[in-house]
């Protein structure tokens, strides 16, 4: 496993508790994972793993089955960070398989007619009056075209909602990664992502690191 791997499910799973106190329903953050009882934002999980090993895996299962009694509405899903629970006996089925990103310096790139700015409107549901949270929009004349956000914690920062179309997708990672080290700088930029999304951010100078999956509750 990546030495830096930890810190980057450590760092979601504040950013997800970030978004969640934002709505008024933090988590709480047990030894080896984090869970919240509650309905949470769309796309988001109800628990991230946080730790590897025979302890961990035993907590994150107990977890597990506790919140498959506390009669969450819909579907809900768990975040596997180190892509060692199978869920899929256990009344759940795969969502997607990721790989988890790192950037440690900024990546240099052809110039974008695109223009950055940072937002600190307009972020309904977001934790926009925390010091450790950027969102940053993209436009091109006067349609956003671009966007992303970020999440300081655990010494490493959270890059995640990377919104980009194909042909822009290189030139905004590597945008990003210098807006990163301007906002919160002397800090590795670290996130996830799959498919082309994925390999984009390799081309702008990622690593490409360890596995992770999301895993929903199975419809009924």
């Amino acid at each position: 496993m990546k030495d830096w791997t930890v810190a980057a499910a450590l760092n979601n799973a504040r950013w997800c508790d970030a978004v969640c106190r934002a709505h008024g329903h933090p988590g709480r953050m047990l030894p080896h994972m984090w869970v919240n009882a509650a309905v949470v934002p769309r796309f988001y999980p109800n628990a991230v793993t946080l730790a590897v090993g025979e302890t961990a895996l035993e907590e994150q299962r107990t977890t597990i089955e506790i919140l498959q009694t506390s009669n969450l509405p819909g579907r809900w899903s768990v975040k596997d960070s180190f892509h060692t629970l199978d869920l899929s006996r256990r009344g759940f089925e795969l969502l997607f398989d990721a790989k988890w990103i790192r950037s440690v310096m900024p990546a240099e790139g052809p110039s974008t007619d695109i223009v950055w700015q940072r937002e600190d409107k307009g972020g309904e549901g977001l934790p926009v009056d925390d010091p450790d949270f950027a969102m940053f929009k993209g436009r091109r004349g006067f349609k956003v075209v671009a966007g992303f956000m970020l999440y300081r914690a655990e010494e490493v920062v959270g890059v995640s909602n990377v919104v980009a179309e194909a042909a822009d997708a290189p030139a905004v990672w590597r945008s990003l990664t210098l807006l990163a080290a301007q906002t919160f700088p002397r800090l590795p930029l670290v996130g996830y992502e799959s498919g082309r999304e994925l390999q984009a951010a390799v081309k702008s100078g990622f690593e490409a690191g360890d596995k992770l999956r999301v895993w929903v509750t199975a419809r009924d």
